[in-house]
C-alpha cells in the first residue's frame, strides 16, 4: 500500500516525529536509570510502540481525555505531560506527578487530560467508560481515548466496558496497543480469534486493525473513532499492531521469543520509518531530522536534572492522601 501524508499542517506532522523522538529518548534514560540502579521498583517500556501512542493520542483535543495502561510513559508524552515532573516521579521526587509516591505505574496529569496509568490490568477500562457517561449526562463536548493491551482483552473489564459503552452509545474510543504479548504470554495462544478488533461485533460497533507502527495510519482511523464518538454515535474498538522491542518488565529475560523475531520486529521500527516518509515528501531534511532527536535527548537529560536537583519527600507526609 502506498502511503501519503493526510491533510495535515507541516506543523503538526514535525510535532508528531519529535514526541516520538521525546519518547523513545525518555524510555531509554528510564532503562538507563534502572541499570545503574537510581530507580527502584519496575517498569514497562514501551520502545517501540511510539507510532502508536503519538498516531492516536495526536487526534484528540486539548480538553480530551486519555486512560492509559501500566506501560503509559508514551501515552502520558503524547498527552503533554511535563517530562521534568515524569522523571521526578520516577526518582521519588516531592517535585513528581504524584509527589513521588506513585512511580511509573501511577503517572496523571488531569490537567491535560490524562486521567492516569493503571497498574490494573484493564483497570483504565471501565474508569474510560465512567468518564464518558459522565460527559454524555453533562453533554459536554469531548471524548475519552481508552488505552489498553491485548491481555487486557481478556478480563471481564473489557467485555463489561464495551457492552455498557455500546448500549449507551458512549463517547468513548476503545484502543487496543496490541504488542503480541500480556507478559510472556503470546496472544495468539490466550485467544481463538484472530483479531481482538473481530469482538467488536458482539457489541454492535464498529471495528477495525491497523498498523501500529504506521503512524499516519494510527493517526486517520483512530480520527474517523472519534470523529464518530464525538457525533454522540457511541463507541469503536480499534487494534493497533505493534511490538515492544524490551522486555514486559525489568524482570523479564526474554525467554518466550526469540532475537530473530525481536530483530524482524526492530526493521519495522516507527520513529524512522516515519521520519524516511518525511524526507522524502519534502517536509524536513536529514539535518532537521537529526536536530529534532538531538533536542529530544537533550530535554530528558534536562528532566533527568531537575529530578536529581529536587528535593525527597518528607516522612512526616507519608499519609498524607491515605484514607481509612
Amino acid at each position: 500500500m502506498d502511503e501519503h501524508l493526510p491533510e495535515l499542517p507541516r506543523s503538526q506532522l514535525l510535532t508528531m516525529l519529535n514526541t516520538m523522538y521525546r519518547i523513545r529518548a525518555f524510555e531509554e534514560k528510564v532503562d538507563e536509570l534502572f541499570m545503574r540502579g537510581e530507580m527502584h521498583g519496575t517498569t514497562h517500556l514501551s520502545i517501540g510502540q511510539e507510532g502508536t501512542a503519538v498516531g492516536a493520542v495526536s487526534v484528540l483535543r486539548g480538553n480530551d481525555f486519555i486512560t492509559s495502561t501500566h506501560r503509559g510513559h508514551g501515552h502520558c508524552i503524547a498527552k503533554g505531560a511535563d517530562i521534568s515532573l515524569m522523571m521526578a516521579e520516577l526518582l521519588g521526587k516531592e517535585t513528581g506527578y504524584c509527589r513521588g509516591r506513585g512511580g511509573s505505574m501511577h503517572i496523571a496529569d488531569v490537567e491535560t487530560g490524562n486521567l492516569g496509568a493503571n497498574g490494573i490490568v484493564a483497570g483504565g477500562m471501565p474508569i474510560a467508560t465512567g468518564v464518558a457517561l459522565s460527559m454524555k449526562m453533562q453533554a459536554i463536548d469531548r471524548v475519552c481515548l481508552c488505552i489498553f493491551g491485548d491481555g487486557a482483552a481478556n478480563e471481564g473489564a473489557f467485555h463489561e466496558s464495551l457492552n455498557l459503552a455500546a448500549v449507551w452509545d458512549l463517547p468513548v474510543v476503545f484502543l487496543c496497543e496490541h504488542n503480541q504479548y500480556g507478559m510472556s504470554m503470546s496472544s495468539q495462544r490466550a485467544m481463538r480469534i484472530e483479531s481482538v478488533a473481530q469482538r467488536a461485533g458482539s457489541y454492535g460497533i464498529p471495528g477495525e486493525m491497523v498498523d501500529g507502527n504506521n503512524v499516519l495510519a494510527v493517526y486517520t482511523v483512530v480520527s474517523a473513532a472519534v470523529e464518530r464518538a464525538r457525533a454522540g454515535q457511541g463507541p469503536s474498538l480499534i487494534e493497533s499492531r505493534t511490538y515492544r522491542f524490551k522486555g514486559h518488565a525489568k524482570s523479564d529475560q526474554n525467554l518466550y521469543r526469540t532475537r530473530e523475531e525481536i530483530r524482524q520486529w526492530q526493521k519495522r521500527d516507527p520513529i524512522p520509518h516515519f521520519a524516511s516518509l518525511l524526507i522524502a515528501e519534502g517536509m524536513l531534511d536529514q539535518d532537521e531530522a537529526k536536530k529534532g532527536e538531538a533536542a529530544a535527548y537533550a530535554a530528558v537529560e534536562e528532566a533527568y536534572q531537575f529530578a536529581l536537583s529536587s528535593p525527597d519527600p518528607d516522612p512526616a507526609t507519608l499519609l498524607e492522601g491515605v484514607y481509612a
